[in-house]
C-alpha cells in the first residue's frame, strides 16, 4: 500500500543476481495497479494526506541530487488523490538520506552487496531497527544474518506477516517496548517489589 511502518526501504541485493533481479524487479513495480485499496486488484493505495505526499516528493529531489539512479517511479499519480509511484532508487552510498532517514512512502533504495559481514553493517547502520527480510535458502546463512541483524523482527522468506500472539516492536529509535502477545501486557501492569523478613518479627514486640 501507500505507506507502511515496516517497509523494505533498503534492499541488499548480492552481486551474482544483481543485475537479473533488479531488471524483473522494476517490470513488477511498473505493473502494479495503483488506486483504491479497498479494490483488491490494488497493490498501491495513496498517502494519507498533501503533506505527506509533500514530503515523498521532497525525498525524491533529494535523493535525484545525492547521486541515487532512478530506476522507476519519482512521480505523483493523477491530480486527485495522494497518490505516488513505486519508486525504486539505485544507490552506492549507505549514508545517503535516503537511505538512512524514514520517509514513510513508497520509496526503496537497492544496493550491491558481495561481502557478508559488510552488507550486515550496512543493514545495521540506519537508526532505526523495526523490521527486516533474509531470502535466502541456506539455514546456517539464515540463522547468521537472524542473529546478527538488529531489527525488532525479522521475516525469513516472506514479508509483512504478523499474529496477535508475535511480540512486534522495535530497536534504536524504531520504539519503546512491545505490541501484541504477552510482553504487551507490560506496558499496562507496574511492578511492585515487598521485602517481608521469615521470622516471626512483629513489629509491636
Amino acid at each position: 500500500m501507500g505507506q507502511c511502518c515496516a517497509a523494505g526501504t533498503r534492499l541488499y541485493v548480492h552481486e551474482d543476481i544483481y543485475d537479473e533481479f533488479v531488471d524483473k524487479y522494476v517490470k513488477a513495480f511498473k505493473a502494479w495497479k495503483i488506486g483504491d485499496p479497498f479494490d483488491k486488484d490494488t497493490k498501491h493505495g495513496p498517502q494519507i494526506n498533501q503533506n505527506q505526499l509533500n514530503k515523498i516528493m521532497k525525498y525524491v529531489e533529494e535523493g535525484q541530487k545525492g547521486g541515487g539512479k532512478l530506476l522507476c517511479g519519482g512521480k505523483r499519480v493523477g491530480d486527485k488523490g495522494f497518490y505516488f509511484e513505486p519508486t525504486i532508487f539505485e544507490v552506492q552510498d549507505n549514508d545517503a538520506k535516503i537511505a538512512q532517514e524514514e520517509i514513510f512512502g513508497p520509496v526503496q533504495c537497492v544496493f550491491k552487496w558481495k561481502d557478508m559481514d559488510k552488507v550486515v553493517a550496512a543493514a545495521n547502520d540506519n537508526p532505526y531497527g523495526l523490521a527486516a527480510g533474509v531470502l535466502a535458502k541456506d539455514q546456517k546463512v539464515i540463522d547468521g544474518l537472524v542473529r546478527r541483524i538488529k531489527a525488532g523482527t525479522v521475516w525469513v522468506n516472506t514479508y509483512n506477516v504478523y499474529d496477535a500472539g508475535v511480540p512486534f516492536g522495535g530497536y534504536k529509535d524504531s520504539g519503546i517496548g512491545r505490541e501484541k502477545s504477552q510482553y504487551a501486557l507490560r506496558a499496562y501492569t507496574q511492578v511492585k517489589a515487598v521485602y517481608q523478613p521469615l521470622e516471626d518479627t512483629a513489629a509491636w514486640r
